[in-house]
């Protein structure tokens, strides 16, 4: 019999709100949470994550000076929910870190991804084994390394005899198709909230649009909104994924430039609400199979109330629902999948999925750093 393992998890997103730590107790094929937070980010070092993000002129010790500040905030983050949850760190079996991505380019002749946060450091000042460099193996295999999280919501969700697809809308937006008979698929569909909130910051200097006020009181200008859709990245073939690097402020400001008429900051705003939408939409309607389909959201995404009530307007055939009514509270869900990753990485598990990554084989992915 399998015996009882407890796993952390640690993310932190393209929308840098924050660490996001989980505590999961794995037992089997049965994965519960324990404990869970959202660390604070100090500001300092999410301008110096933008700063790499958006193509500002950079130098190796600014990089270094922020992998190493990076993993002094992953581990006090470890350290602070064992805190909250009152287990021990002889108590957990591995963190699953993902590091802070700072540059995804998984296509071209040069493809690479780069995440930050010094494993060695959470290692060695949580004292817990450390998995983390989650991606680049795969991408080594020709893939893309991303998304990893769709073999964590086969594992976790029921699935029958109609199409479930699970949404992760962080700052980019991501889906897992799971249908009956079929193999399993997952990319990222495009911008989640990244270009909502870069707008929502340029113009009000708030982090994000609470309760889609901004966008509430705006209108959706179809010609925008239509420009934005010919993007080219929509209209690409998965496997596919995509980061801060390419949809950004700049993109934003140059779609809008080629519109022949006047558009309010707040009718920009409802519309990229409408753009994020319409392109998951688009994508989960090519999978849709059985009676009722179902569309199952999490991450940041899901706590907007007019993107969720875009999505329940573009999909009425389907069920759409929150993860949380689910058993799995959407903020969790990403962090819960890093320990997951982990798990499955100390057990020499395959935890990538070639028919979403298109890497060339199933593997174990990550490296496990050691205290000792």
């Amino acid at each position: 019999m399998a015996q009882k393992e407890r796993y952390i998890g640690v993310m932190s997103g393209t929308s840098l709100d924050g660490v996001d730590v989980a505590l999961i107790e794995i037992d089997g094929r049965h994965i519960r949470l324990l404990s869970s937070t959202m660390y604070p980010m100090p500001e300092s070092i999410k301008q110096s994550i933008l700063n790499i993000c958006t193509g500002q002129p950079t130098h190796l010790p600014a990089i270094g000076i922020l992998d190493h500040r990076l993993g002094h905030l992953f581990a006090d983050a470890v350290n602070a929910l064992l805190a909250q949850s009152g287990y021990q760190a002889q108590d957990i079996r591995a963190i699953g870190c993902h590091g802070q991505t700072v540059y995804h380019h998984p296509t071209g002749d040069t493809p690479f991804t780069m995440q930050l946060g010094d494993a060695h450091i959470i290692a060695t000042k949580t004292g817990i084994d450390t998995v983390a460099d989650f991606r680049r193996k795969d991408m080594a295999l020709g893939g893309q390394g991303a998304p990893l999280v769709p073999a964590f919501h086969r594992e976790i969700f029921a699935h029958d005899d109609a199409t479930l697809v699970v949404l992760n809308i962080g700052g980019i937006a991501n889906i897992s198709v799971i249908r009956p008979e079929q193999p399993l698929l997952g990319y990222d569909t495009g911008p989640g909230n990244i270009l909502m909130d870069a707008w929502c910051q340029y113009h009000t200097r708030e982090k994000f649009d609470q309760d889609a006020q901004m966008a509430r009181s705006g209108q959706i200008d179809m010609p925008l909104l239509e420009l934005m859709k010919q993007d080219r990245y929509f209209a690409a073939p998965a496997p596919k994924s995509t980061g801060r690097e390419y949809f950004n402020l700049d993109w934003v400001q140059s779609k809008v430039r080629l519109v022949n008429h006047h558009i309010t900051p707040e009718n920009v705003q409802r519309t990229l609400c409408r753009l994020t939408a319409e392109t998951i939409a688009d994508q989960s309607c090519m999978y849709a199979s059985g009676v009722q389909p179902r569309l199952f959201v999490c991450g940041g995404g899901a706590n907007n109330p007019l993107l969720m009530q875009d999505l329940q307007t573009l999909l009425t055939d389907w069920q759409v629902s929150n993860t949380s009514a689910q058993g799995v509270n959407s903020d969790d869900m990403e962090a819960m999948a890093f320990a997951w990753l982990a798990h499955q990485r100390i057990h020499g598990l395959p935890s990538n999925v070639p028919e979403v990554t298109g890497a060339t084989k199933a593997v174990s992915l990550g490296v496990i750093y050691t205290p000792q």
